[in-house]
């Protein structure tokens, strides 16, 4: 499941464009990852220019990716059956739901294709990705995991 680019503008040029982030900022952060190595949303998350929504929505736009808010999105239990509960970690995927034989995901690195294809190889199924935060998805894991484990015991 490769995406393809929407759009010829890279993630820095949206940002800029709708006012999340300034050239300068910009320029620094090019010049930090040029020193140091990473993914450029990375590094200005972590020198606190934008905001994972920024990130995300920057992404949505880029790669035309669907966004869930997964903070609003009641969790189903069944699901933590479907992944297992270190593939999940591991990849920061949420198990969404299940219809028929497509299983719906959020992930906060939807383009990580290795993670989408041991999925696809783990429950059998096809797989349709959402976008969401790292911290809602990573939270929402947790959440879904501690609750089967409550349930099961």
């Amino acid at each position: 499941m490769r995406y393809q680019r929407k759009t010829e503008e890279k993630i820095g040029e949206i940002l800029i464009r709708v006012s999340a982030l300034s050239e300068q900022q910009l320029k620094r952060a090019l010049d930090f990852q040029k020193q140091e190595g990473g993914l450029l949303g990375e590094i200005l998350l972590r020198l606190g220019y934008v905001t994972e929504v920024d990130i995300v929505a920057a992404l949505t736009e880029q790669y035309g990716i669907p966004y869930i808010p997964v903070e609003n999105y009641e969790l189903n239990m069944d699901m933590a059956k479907v992944v297992p509960e270190n593939v999940a970690r591991q990849f920061n995927i949420l198990p969404l739901d299940m219809l028929g034989d497509i299983l719906t995901l959020a992930m906060s690195d939807p383009l990580n294709e290795q993670a989408i294809e041991d999925i696809k190889m783990i429950t059998g199924k096809k797989v349709q990705v959402f976008i969401s935060t790292q911290s809602a998805v990573s939270e929402a894991v947790k959440k879904l995991y501690r609750k089967t484990d409550k349930t099961e015991k």
